[in-house]
């Protein structure tokens, strides 16, 4: 079994925390499987998913706690295990750009939310407008949400047919979202 370590930093931005984040992680014997780094204001924060065995990571946790007071951060740490897999999911790219208002990111986690879709990624930024100064707001966020009977191993129909000439194969190729497809010949063709 696995084990995994989330990390998250957050401190007052200068050079050389991402080295020290990542030499005491090396130096434990676990490595970084995932991680979004980042500077919000001037504080630098990270999340990091740590990989390691059950005695690698809880010396990482015990250095963690050392390197948080030498670098003046504040580092949470929390076990987890592997994602489990879900069944059919399709994953969503969302964009939106908006002038720049309250409530964006909420209207858009609530229509989600009503909808009983995660959101498994987002990343927000404000910025002005090139041409006119405007306030603007960007998300991009990605989704997955299970689509029970998608067809989305092979999106494919072959058909063999016996024509004048000889026998032709047709291969019908669906669309990104698809749950069936049908053929005036054979009706509904489903997934196996």
């Amino acid at each position: 079994m696995k084990n995994y370590l989330v990390v998250s930093a957050l401190g007052e931005d200068r050079p050389g925390l991402v080295n020290e984040l990542s030499r005491v992680i090396l130096e434990c014997d676990c490595g970084i499987m995932d991680s979004r780094m980042t500077v919000l204001g001037g504080e630098f924060a990270t999340l990091l998913l740590v990989q390691g065995n059950w005695n690698t990571l809880t010396k990482l946790e015990m250095q963690l706690k050392r390197l948080e007071q030498a670098l003046n951060m504040i580092i949470i740490t929390k076990r987890t295990e592997s994602r489990i897999p879900t069944g059919d999911v399709l994953p969503y790219a969302v964009e939106v750009v908006a002038v720049n208002q309250p409530g964006v990111v909420h209207h858009l986690a609530s229509f989600f939310a009503s909808r009983s879709i995660n959101i498994e990624d987002m990343v927000t930024r404000s910025y002005s407008a090139p041409h006119t100064g405007t306030p603007m707001f960007s998300v991009n966020l990605a989704t997955a949400r299970g689509v029970p009977g998608l067809f989305a191993r092979n999106e494919r129909v072959v058909c063999v047919f016996e024509g004048p000439r000889g026998p032709f194969v047709l291969v019908l190729v669906g669309a990104t979202i698809v749950g069936s497809m049908a053929t005036v010949w054979h009706g509904l063709v489903n997934p196996p």
